[in-house]
């Protein structure tokens, strides 16, 4: 008996989703071989970090124009203008509150633990600690004016997240104006998207390459030794991001969206693994966007909240922070005094805002925090360099669990989410496609129980 069309058109897609489960798997043993390699051959190791580098540069160049086109089609599809807004709005109250949530947990922790009593510093770390104030983020009215791009078409080649995004609202909202002489503009964003996004599942085959570079680099830098008299801000670090993502974020997701933690993360297991064998959140950027609108959450929440987030809802940084400074107060034989950590931490708050796009803007927002808030204490950023880019993983992989989650927030929040649809896909029965990261079967305007209310599709 001949197989039907829709038992072929089934099997093809199954087909390549096996591919790139060999692929994933690859970059675990990609990681395993890194380790290796890093603690066997420590200076050949550290010579193989441009592979690292090269792949993460490789996604990052991806990101602009899937944000661009992203919000375009989300916005441009929307007929009212006050709904996007209301989106934008709720993300960034949500944001400003996980992020004093994130803070405060961090605090707590760091005064129980004091990781840093009897650490005694070098002159090297002294210096290592001054270098890092030159990648000071910049002063509030800077930053701001730094979101307004030199020209249209730099905002996509300065790779600057925040430049990108005003354009895109800027063309989205153009776009919602003009009404149906429009259409054929969001039609012809919508082909450049499927090929934005398929050239980024040719390049994830890459990953394991990158994935490989970038252990081997990390491990073969720092060893274990080095590792030894920070394991305890380490564990205390891991745990505290594991409880805030599971505890906070969890119960969350649970009481907001009556979804299970767990289901989600399994959902998006790739992405976690692709961020913890690169050390960057950004790698997984363009991946959460597809995988957001594919959960059922509309596109005009996905294209805002998922870029928006990932510059200011970066709660991993703020628990870094946190734990990171009285960790340098101890270990200087200076600790602060609650009434001294409280306005410290307010202002890093604050200067992480100004370090969205900063590479390794952990770090780099801590010393320059340190620097403008009480300068004594930047002799001590220089203890945790060492480990900086180990830690950042737990950073990396805390924001992307926040921002996936926010996202499902605020889309229940919003009602711009379609839960049936959530449901099926959590439970596997809606497949998500590696090859062309889009959904081909969905519209181009989500069908939300709202979108149909407010007559965002047409009947």
């Amino acid at each position: 008996m001949a197989a039907s069309p829709a038992d072929t058109a089934s099997a093809a897609p199954r087909a390549q989703r096996d591919r790139t489960h060999y692929l994933y798997i690859a970059v675990i043993v990609a990681v395993a071989l890194g380790i290796a390699v890093g603690l066997i051959w420590p200076d050949a190791a550290v010579e193989l970090k441009p592979l690292g580098t090269g792949f993460v540069n490789l996604i990052k160049m991806m990101i602009s124009p899937i944000i661009f086109c992203t919000i375009v089609l989300g916005i441009g599809s929307v007929r009212k203008a006050a709904k996007v807004g209301a989106v934008g709005g709720i993300a960034l109250g949500y944001f400003l509150v996980m992020s004093v949530v994130a803070l405060a947990i961090g605090l707590v922790v760091g005064n129980v633990l004091h990781p840093g009593d009897g650490l005694h510093l070098t002159d090297a770390l002294r210096k290592s600690g001054h270098a890092q104030v030159e990648s000071d983020a910049l002063p509030p009215v800077d930053f701001v004016l730094s979101i307004i791009p030199d020209t249209f078409v730099s905002a996509f080649t300065q790779g600057e997240v925040l430049q990108t995004l005003l354009v895109a609202l800027l063309a989205g909202f153009a776009l919602q104006a003009m009404g149906r002489a429009g259409q054929p503009v969001l039609r012809g964003i919508e082909h450049l998207q499927r090929l934005v996004f398929r050239i980024l599942s040719m390049v994830m085959w890459a990953a394991p390459v990158g994935a490989f570079g970038a252990i081997a680099a990390v491990v073969g830098s720092a060893g274990v030794d080095a590792l030894k008299s920070l394991a305890v801000l380490m564990l205390g670090f891991y745990i505290t991001c594991f409880l805030f993502v599971f505890l906070v974020l969890g119960a969350l997701l649970r009481i907001v969206a009556g979804l299970n933690v767990f289901s989600l993360f399994k959902y998006l297991a790739r992405e976690f693994l692709l961020i913890l064998s690169t050390s960057s959140s950004e790698s997984a950027l363009p991946r959460l966007i597809a995988k957001m609108e594919h959960l059922g959450v509309s596109r005009p929440v996905v294209g805002i909240t998922v870029p928006t987030g990932y510059s200011f809802n970066l709660d991993g940084t703020m628990i870094y922070m946190t734990m990171a400074s009285l960790y340098i107060a101890d270990a200087l034989g200076t600790p602060m005094s609650v009434g001294e950590q409280i306005p410290l931490l307010l202002f890093l708050l604050l200067a992480s805002k100004g370090a969205a796009g900063v590479s390794g803007a952990g770090l780099a927002t801590l010393a320059g925090g340190l620097q403008s808030h009480k300068p004594a204490l930047v002799d001590g950023v220089g203890l945790i360099v060492g480990i900086d880019r180990f830690m950042s993983e737990a950073r990396a992989l805390t924001n992307f669990a926040g921002n996936a989650v926010a996202t499902v927030l605020v889309g229940t929040w919003t009602k711009e989410i379609d839960k049936g649809r959530v449901r099926r896909v959590l439970a596997g029965e809606l497949p998500f496609d590696e090859t062309t990261l889009l959904d081909e079967a969905r519209p181009a305007v989500d069908e939300t129980p709202s979108a149909r209310k407010e007559g965002l599709v047409k009947a």
